[in-house]
């Protein structure tokens, strides 16, 4: 059933989802008994997300936060909800390049008032009317250094050099990315990747292909691959890389050309609960929230104001500190987007030629 609010109701909401950046409103703001169902990827990112968002919302707010693992990929479950008014949850994780532009095409989001003007010191492209970026994650190279210790690959072009790099390597099993990775390793420079030249890509993965060992599919297996040492180099996610080097591993991360990915809240187009949902979202915009995350997920804030509270070590190895950031671009939403299909079907009928 949906929830009511009369005008005073509605002002005070207002006036809560602005103080909600700061983390400032008092418990009482909302009442009592309210709750939101958030929707995450499970795992390190429920337990990181509790500890930085979930338990202080609650805290500053009296809403209840009941958090679920979502599908792998939302969109479809997200489309579902909207369309049949059955809303399982709230608010969930997004990403910007791979899921907003289908659900705002589709005008599946609700508009949630964000203006970057708001905001101090955010990600480019963290904040949108629909949605708010919390964290980012990278696309890296990741070699051994019990293999490449004295000589180490430092590029993609590095990755395709077999004579110099010899060694068992691997590849995601998915156009995106994968094609960037095609056109830096043939001497595209990161700033002149889009248009993609699609062309000019699987030539330059033609000759890398008989050299590729494995195709990953999962984080799982990618991290596995590299920390077993079934391979001496990868392209894997940069959270997986340093789970390896945490666990042990002799696996070091190469920023240098990698492509960073920004994850956020949205909210579902007519969910009941979407002036508390709101509320939440604004809230994660803080930089010391967003700090908060990092000592357990090695994914970089899109708030940057939160390094002032990031010890040096560890904001070494998050993707959005200043000298990881400066190496690396977010891939084109826009392109890929309206490109996803082609360069996907054309991509998987490459792998079976």
């Amino acid at each position: 059933m949906k929830n009511r609010f009369d005008t005073t109701r509605r002002g005070v909401l207002k006036l809560a989802g602005g103080l909600a950046v700061a983390g400032a409103f008092p418990a009482t703001v909302f009442g009592q008994n309210k709750q939101i169902v958030v929707a995450d990827p499970g795992g390190p990112y429920t337990a990181a997300y509790r500890k930085a968002f979930y338990d202080p919302f609650e805290k500053a707010t009296g809403i209840r936060v009941i958090n679920v693992a979502r599908e792998a990929q939302p969109v479809a479950q997200l489309t579902a909800m909207v369309k049949t008014k059955n809303f399982v949850w709230d608010v969930t994780t997004l990403t910007v390049a791979q899921d907003i532009p289908i659900l705002e095409e589709a005008g599946l989001l609700e508009p949630l008032g964000l203006k970057v003007g708001d905001f101090s010191n955010m990600l480019a492209e963290s904040v949108a009317p629909n949605f708010m970026g919390v964290d980012v994650y990278s696309t890296v190279l990741a070699y051994r250094t019990d293999k490449y210790g004295k000589n180490p690959p430092s590029s993609w072009a590095d990755f395709w050099n077999v004579e110099k790099f010899p060694g068992r390597r691997s590849l995601r099993r998915n156009a995106i990315d994968t094609l960037e990775q095609a056109l830096m390793a043939d001497g595209v420079p990161i700033d002149k990747l889009y248009p993609l030249d699609l062309d000019r890509a699987f030539k330059s993965l033609d000759r890398i292909k008989p050299h590729i060992a494995v195709w990953w599919t999962s984080g799982a297996q990618a991290m596995q691959l590299i920390q077993s040492g079934e391979v001496d180099m990868i392209s894997t996610w940069n959270a997986r890389a340093q789970t390896a080097i945490e666990g042990g591993a002799p696996v070091a991360i190469v920023w240098n050309q990698g492509l960073y990915s920004i994850e956020g809240w949205g909210v579902p187009k007519g969910t009941p609960r979407a002036e508390e949902a709101k509320a939440f979202v604004k809230f994660c915009a803080d930089a010391a929230r967003q700090a908060a995350f990092t000592d357990t997920l090695a994914y970089g804030p899109t708030n940057l104001n939160a390094y002032q509270n990031i010890p040096a070590k560890r904001a070494a190895i998050l993707p959005t500190s200043a000298a990881n950031l400066k190496l690396m671009r977010a891939p084109s939403a826009q392109w890929w987007h309206k490109n996803r299909n082609l360069a996907s079907d054309r991509f998987n009928a490459w792998l079976l030629s």
